[in-house]
């Protein structure tokens, strides 16, 4: 797992005023549950006003979030647990998720915080999924990085 190099954000943001919309995916749920209630923790301490949407896996991610982003919210937080099996099948949605998402962050010109783990198996998801005894808070990571990158665009839209 490499948490190395990640950066070291001490400060809490004031994000009052932003409106966030968290997408999470169904399934894994006690994986996603911890991301969910990581992403929350991250939001509540900003002051941001969130609520959660639930669809039913990660491919299903990138539509929910270009339609919440055209809806008026200011940045999404898209969470979902893929765990490698068998098939291609994982590599099919990973590429989805990660693509789609993308595509609409850009399309839309609004951050959609990315906490889509892609994993070798249930054990690497519990130690980033942000429990007392997890390694990492990865949904707590990608809803800082979307109130922080919406705070950004915010600023560099006002000069």
């Amino acid at each position: 797992m490499s948490g190395k190099g990640a950066p070291q954000t001490v400060e809490t943001v004031d994000a009052s005023g932003l409106d966030v919309v968290v997408i999470a995916g169904t399934w894994h749920d006690v994986i996603t549950d911890g991301l969910i209630a990581g992403a929350e923790r991250a939001l509540d301490a900003a002051g941001a006003t969130w609520r959660l949407v639930r669809v039913p896996g990660s491919f299903e991610l990138p539509v929910a979030a270009k339609t919440a982003l055209e809806a008026g919210a200011d940045a999404v937080v898209a969470l979902g647990v893929i765990i490698r099996g068998g098939t291609p099948h994982f590599e099919f949605v990973s590429s989805a998720a990660t693509d789609g998402l993308t595509r609409v962050a850009l399309d839309t010109g609004k951050p959609v915080g990315f906490g889509v783990l892609t994993l070798d198996d249930e054990a690497q998801g519990i130690a980033r999924a942000g429990f007392a005894d997890s390694e990492e808070d990865k949904g707590h990571e990608a809803a800082d990085a979307a109130i922080r990158t919406a705070l950004v665009l915010r600023e560099l839209r006002a000069r």
